[in-house]
């Protein structure tokens, strides 16, 4: 499993932008989960609550949540 994150990433390695929604309420997504060759993306909130069971699934987890505290 590939895993991302981005705690001090600059804006050109953020590839989520406003046009990409969470599947689950429509919110802007920050967590995109690769399952069974599928990207299936998330809002911070319910990227936490699915992670761990997508995780173990999961192919890989990039996670841009830490954009929600940056000061930049």
């Amino acid at each position: 499993m590939t895993t991302t994150t981005a705690p001090d990433a600059t804006v050109l390695d953020h590839r989520l932008t406003a046009a990409d929604r969470c599947d689950s309420c429509g919110a802007q997504a920050y967590i995109a989960a690769e399952v069974n060759g599928s990207e299936l993306l998330f809002c911070a909130h319910h990227g936490r609550k699915y992670e761990e069971k997508l995780r173990s699934v999961a192919t890989s987890w990039h996670d841009e949540t830490a954009r929600l505290t940056s000061t930049d």
